[in-house]
């Protein structure tokens, strides 16, 4: 066998032995209410820019790009900036003209400042607006008509009806073959530790996938993510597009 098919194929095996391996998962999931408790995403910066999630969902998200190269990524939710920084550095490298196009309902002077003046916002537009009123999605569509593969990335509000509204809203941009990724669904596993809220368990991002895959065969949650990842935020949130 060709000694990289191989490597492969020794990967994927391995991968699959930590789906049933009870013990992995469960300090896995220990480890990751803990972490969340203590603010552990928030230590993180890329390129300069606090990025604010687990190294683990940052590789996870390079071998994705590396993986569609999109020529466009949606971001809703920008924060300190950093995922937009991220994002486009990958295009950077990936060459062409890529772009990432990121939308926050507030984004703040200062955030805008850093974004602004650094190298990579060669590549980025901001609109700054709810992800979901319909003028910014009508902007955003607008921004991808002459884009040929496009992966989306949802950041934002993590409330269910919010995310469900995301979802529906820009799942027509996402490319076959390409990725719709919902951050942060991990919260469904968060009731009760510091910092969660009352409502995670019912109102969270997962929540939202479920009524969007009851309602839209055009995408598939890739779980093999879980299993490869083990420490993530985003359990069941790489969803690929796999119809018309």
């Amino acid at each position: 066998m060709d000694p990289i098919a191989a490597f492969e194929n020794e990967c994927e095996d391995r991968v699959r032995t930590y789906a049933g391996d009870e013990r992995l998962q469960a300090l896995s999931c220990e480890w990751v209410r803990k972490s969340w408790s203590e603010k552990y995403s928030y230590n993180f910066r890329w390129l300069g820019r606090p990025i604010i999630q687990l190294p683990q969902d940052i590789i996870a998200m390079q071998e994705i790009i590396w993986e569609v190269q999109p020529d466009l990524i949606v971001e809703t939710g920008i924060a300190h900036g950093g995922s937009l920084i991220f994002n486009a550095s990958m295009l950077e490298l990936i060459g062409g003209s890529g772009e990432v196009l990121g939308i926050d309902i507030d984004i703040r002077e200062h955030n805008r400042k850093e974004i602004e003046k650094h190298s990579m916002f060669k590549r980025i537009r901001m609109i700054q607006g709810s992800s979901i009123d319909p003028e910014v999605v009508d902007d955003v569509k607008r921004f991808a008509e002459q884009k040929k593969r496009v992966l989306v990335c949802l950041d934002s509000n993590h409330e269910k009806d919010h995310v469900l509204e995301e979802m529906r809203a820009y799942c027509g941009l996402v490319s076959i073959g390409s990725f719709m990724v919902v951050f942060d669904t991990i919260v469904e596993e968060l009731a009760g530790i510091k910092g969660s809220k009352d409502d995670f368990e019912t109102n969270n991002p997962r929540a939202a996938i479920r009524v969007f895959l009851s309602e839209n065969s055009d995408f598939k949650v890739i779980e093999n993510w879980n299993h490869k990842l083990l420490i993530t935020h985003n359990p069941n949130g790489f969803l690929q597009r796999i119809g018309q």
